[in-house]
């Protein structure tokens, strides 16, 4: 008996705590409503902090005296009606001066939507368990296996309901009728559409997301969309459960793209069939929308321009949609139209740089080949005059074949549409430069050269070197009179070779050497050059750790200084 006691005690001390610590909460929560409020907010709330802190403030005298003594006090429970009652005026002129201003309090509509459904799924399975138990002990001999395939059908046909798309959507419009001012979370839409679009790069991926997206947002059960072609026609694109074909081409003078695009308006068929002369002029009946299950046609504007249109087909649940569903469905237009066309000048810019790239690798291959037919241009120039040489003839054929060499190489870089990657050799600049002077020995000025030292080795791709070379030495002897002079100096300088092309040419000025003289395509010589000679020179130069500097006056000569780290065998 003693420890039944001690049990009833404990269970009421605490059903007391509870009470009391239920009682200080709600003051606390009182007192920061009062304290966050304006000053225009607390004379409408005041008498209604006042009347819920009264009831508070009693209940907290009652449970904390009855914790203290271990039981209830009966006087004060007594009189707890009547001061509740006197608080009530308190309340009611409080509900006065709220209604005499807005004050909504926003609940998110997943909250809604989630928590409605929890307390929907609590009282089904409330209502079945009832049914279960009285099934067990009313069912005679049955009782028992009735009531666990009764349970067993109820969670079953519970799981169907949430897995049924139609019974979701149905859930959604009776509740954003019933408890939700405002349907659509736009700064949730916002976030949610800018996130996933950010990851998104392709045209295709893009279109797809926006058809679906759509769709979605106002539980369609499907649709297409038609962008907008270079000649202003419109395409079906891509597409998603939309259940028709035809009028996978729009011309641009259609009336209803016409109307679209003076109205700027989400055209609702539905809206259409009921009254059809807000509609005039729009030609909707082309579209057969009761054979084709066509519900909208949303819109995709950029800067007043229609760029793209979606197609949605009827929703699972019909219903017509409001001025909601346009502001929403216009402003995600927006957004995705925004997307769409930055897409476009994405893959169009990409594809511009691809044309770049190819007319850059022709640029520099057209310059090869005009140095090449330089070459076979001299052999023809001097064959007259040397064609009974024999040493002429040995080294007009060792130039064919180093031209018919390259020109194989370029012919290959052309089918490949990119540069071979190169391939670096010990190079002897000594004979390098002994066989360039060979090969310009009957331009003018002659080229002269200065070796110091026997042994001048890098590391390279020798026909680059070649080309950077021979194409310095051939811009100093067209700067350069007849009657004046072109020197090539060699030699190694602390682990450096440092090879100068010096000439008395007519030289540059300061502002052309730093503006025109290594920028591409830029040139002096008309239509004869190609201005790419001096730029590749230098890139190759400066890839293999390398350095090129330009001394210049103009009327005096340039000096061409090339630096490249020293070989040590």
């Amino acid at each position: 008996d003693l420890r039944i006691a001690v049990q009833d005690v404990i269970k009421s001390d605490f059903r007391l705590l509870a009470h009391v610590l239920l009682a200080t909460i709600g003051l606390l929560l009182i007192e920061q409503l009062y304290r966050n409020a304006t000053l225009e907010q607390r004379w409408n709330i005041k008498f209604l902090c006042i009347g819920l802190g009264g009831i508070f403030t009693f209940d907290f005298i009652i449970y904390s005296k009855s914790l203290l003594f271990s039981s209830l006090d009966d006087e004060l429970w007594n009189i707890r009606g009547y001061i509740n009652s006197i608080l009530v005026p308190l309340l009611l002129l409080s509900v006065f001066r709220l209604d005499s201003k807005t004050y909504s309090v926003r609940v998110s509509r997943q909250v809604i939507f989630h928590s409605t459904a929890l307390f929907g799924v609590g009282i089904y399975l409330l209502i079945m368990s009832v049914a279960g138990y009285w099934i067990r002990d009313y069912g005679g001999s049955w009782g028992s296996a009735a009531q666990f395939g009764f349970m067993f059908l109820a969670v079953v046909l519970l799981l169907l309901f949430f897995l049924s798309g139609q019974a979701r959507a149905l859930a959604k419009v009776y509740l954003s009728k019933h408890f939700i001012q405002h349907r659509y979370d736009y700064r949730e839409e916002w976030l949610k559409l800018s996130k996933t679009l950010a990851e998104l790069e392709s045209i295709n991926a893009i279109t797809g997301y926006i058809v679906t997206t759509i769709a979605k947002l106002v539980d369609s059960s499907g649709g297409g969309i038609w962008i907008k072609n270079e000649q202003g026609d419109f395409h079906l694109i891509d597409e998603y459960n939309l259940g028709f074909e035809g009028m996978e081409s729009i011309p641009a003078n259609n009336l209803t793209i016409a109307f679209i695009i003076k109205k700027q308006w989400v055209i609702d068929f539905v809206e259409n069939d009921n009254t059809p002369e807000i509609y005039a002029g729009a030609e909707l009946q082309q579209w057969d929308s009761s054979n084709n299950n066509i519900w909208l046609i949303v819109p995709l504007f950029f800067r007043n321009e229609l760029e793209a249109f979606v197609i949605l087909t009827k929703p699972r649940v019909p219903r017509q949609i409001d001025w909601q569903d346009h502001d929403l469905l216009k402003t995600a237009g927006m957004q995705l139209a925004n997307a769409l066309v930055l897409c476009k000048a994405s893959e169009d810019l990409s594809r511009s740089r691809q044309f770049e790239a190819y007319n850059r690798l022709s640029a520099f291959l057209v310059h090869d080949l005009k140095n090449l037919v330089a070459q076979i241009n001299m052999i023809v120039k001097n064959s007259e005059k040397h064609k009974h040489n024999p040493e002429f003839i040995d080294d007009s054929i060792e130039t064919l074949e180093n031209v018919a060499s390259k020109m194989s190489r370029i012919l290959s870089q052309l089918k490949q549409g990119k540069v071979e990657s190169t391939q670096t050799h010990n190079i002897d600049l000594v004979s390098l430069i002994n066989d360039l002077k060979i090969q310009q020995h009957s331009q003018k000025p002659e080229l002269q050269t200065v070796i110091a030292g026997e042994e001048h080795y890098i590391k390279g791709d020798q026909e680059k070197i070649i080309s950077a070379i021979s194409h310095l030495v051939q811009n100093a002897q067209d700067a350069t009179p007849d009657d004046g002079w072109v020197k090539l100096t060699l030699k190694s300088i602390d682990s450096k070779v440092i090879l100068t092309v010096e000439d008395n040419g007519c030289g540059m000025s300061e502002a052309f050497i730093k503006q025109r003289l290594f920028k591409p395509f830029d040139t002096t010589k008309g239509n004869a050059g190609m201005g790419i000679g001096v730029y590749e020179a230098k890139e190759y130069i400066m890839h293999h750790k390398g350095s090129i500097d330009v001394e210049s006056k103009e009327g005096e000569g340039t000096v061409f200084t090339l630096k490249f780290p020293l070989l040590e065998l």
